[in-house]
Formats: C-alpha cells, structure tokens, sequence
C-alpha cells in the first residue's frame, strides 16, 4: 500500500540565544516499508549532522541561532508498505536484543497482566495474550468512563499501552522495545502513533500495536525505536535537561 504523510508539529522553546535540536522523525526502509520520498523541513536542518544513534534510528542534530519561542517542523513523504503480519525481522544497525531486557521507570511489569502466562509454551502466544489483555482492559476502561466512572490517566493511549506491553515483556525475559510512527485511517489521515515490539530468536523483531489489538499493519509507518517514550522523542532539546516535554508537542496540519 502506497501512503502519503504531511505533518507540521510546533514545539515550545524556551528562547536561548542558540537552540540544538535532537530530531527522530526518519522513516527509513524495512522489510515493512520501502521509502520512496521523506523530507523534514525546520529551521537549520539544511546544515544538520546526521547519525545513527545506539537504537540504529537515524538521528539529526539541528543547530539554531535566536530560534524564538516556537519551533515548527514539517515532516513528508511517501512510503509503500508491505503487510508481513508484523513481522519486522533484524535491521541492519539493531543493537544486541539483550539491549531491550533494561527496565525503565516508563516500563514498569503490572504483575497482574501477566499473571498465569508462560513464554515456556510459546513465546509469540504468549505476546499476544498480553495484546489481547491490553485492548480488553482499555476497552473496559472506556466502558466505565461512558457509564460516569472518573478515571484519572497520564500520556497518550497508544504511548502508555505500548509502555504497558513492553514492561509486561520483559517481566517475562524477552526483549521488548518501544517504537514510534505514524498511523494513517481509512481516509489517509495520519497521526502519530506508538507500539511495542518484542524479540524472538526465529523471527527477529514483530510488532504488537495494544490499542488495535493487532500486529503493525499496512496503514503503519514505522519511525524510530527505543527502552521508552523519552528516548525516542521526536524533537528533543540538547542538552537533555532543557528537553521538551512529549506532550506539548502538537500536531497543528495533517
């Protein structure tokens, strides 16, 4: 499938006298997605430096003079995908799986998500059920919300289901990773989303998407991967104590 995305994001900036930005927001080709155009359009980028960070994303490091108190980034491009029911393999710059064991404070185990299950029997089974837990608890969730139960949450829905099936994961020794991008609707509107994806020794790397209850599909770009959601911030200020918050970061033009 042939997808079309154009986002413009607009982060607050505290105004320095010089502003470095570290930006992740590089669709690169996989065995999901072949990429025939991307472009990010920003002040600075023209002269960025670029790298591969320790994740294998592909990382830009933008210098600005005087860049006021808005930043405005515009991300475009188009990328077919390729339905391989998840199933993303090993790229070429993966750190060692071993990598993705690390907990985090954003990925903390819910011991009762996994309660009863055993990777033992069967580790994709095993992912699976905790995706299935996932969506069933939120869709409860919003059950009791449209019956008038207060329920107080932090974050976005895709960022903390993805935490959620991550820290489960690695309650259970597998590998598990964070992973951003972008989710386009029957109607080709884009919005920026967020999965899991966990390690098998004969697979290599599979998605779990817990708020659609589904493996990574055509309709997902895939972006950049990490332990959590902080380190795979699209636009991050450096040094890192001056970063922008992920929730202030809006997309204002799809």
């Amino acid at each position: 499938m042939k997808l079309t995305v154009t986002h413009t994001l607009t982060c607050p900036l505290a105004s320095p006298s010089r502003a470095v930005e570290h930006v992740l927001l590089t669709a690169l080709s996989t065995p999901q997605q072949r990429v025939e155009r991307w472009s990010i359009e920003m002040p600075g980028f023209a002269d960025a430096a670029t790298f591969r960070d320790g994740f294998g994303n592909k990382a830009y490091l933008v210098s600005q003079t005087k860049p006021g108190d808005t930043l405005r980034v515009t991300v475009s491009g188009t990328v077919e995908t390729i339905d391989r029911a998840g199933v993303l393999g090993r790229l070429e710059y993966d750190p060692p799986p071993a990598m993705f064991r690390r907990p985090t404070r954003q990925t903390k185990p819910d011991a009762a998500l996994i309660d009863g299950i055993d990777p033992s029997g069967g580790r994709i089974a095993a992912l699976h059920e905790i995706m299935g837990r996932l969506h069933e608890g939120r869709a409860a969730m919003h059950q009791s919300q449209s019956a008038g139960v207060q329920e107080q949450a932090s974050g976005s829905a895709p960022a903390d289901l993805a935490h959620a099936f991550i820290g489960a994961a690695r309650a259970l020794d597998i590998p598990a990773r964070y992973v951003t991008g972008y989710l386009l609707d029957e109607d080709g509107a884009a919005s920026f989303h967020a999965w899991g994806e966990a390690f098998d020794e004969g697979l290599g790397w599979i998605g779990f998407d817990a708020l659609l209850n589904v493996c990574p599909t055509e309709r997902h770009i895939r972006l950049a991967a990490g332990l959590d959601a902080i380190g795979t911030m699209p636009v991050r200020m450096v040094p890192a104590s001056t970063e922008v918050p992920a929730e202030t970061i809006e997309i204002v033009e799809g």
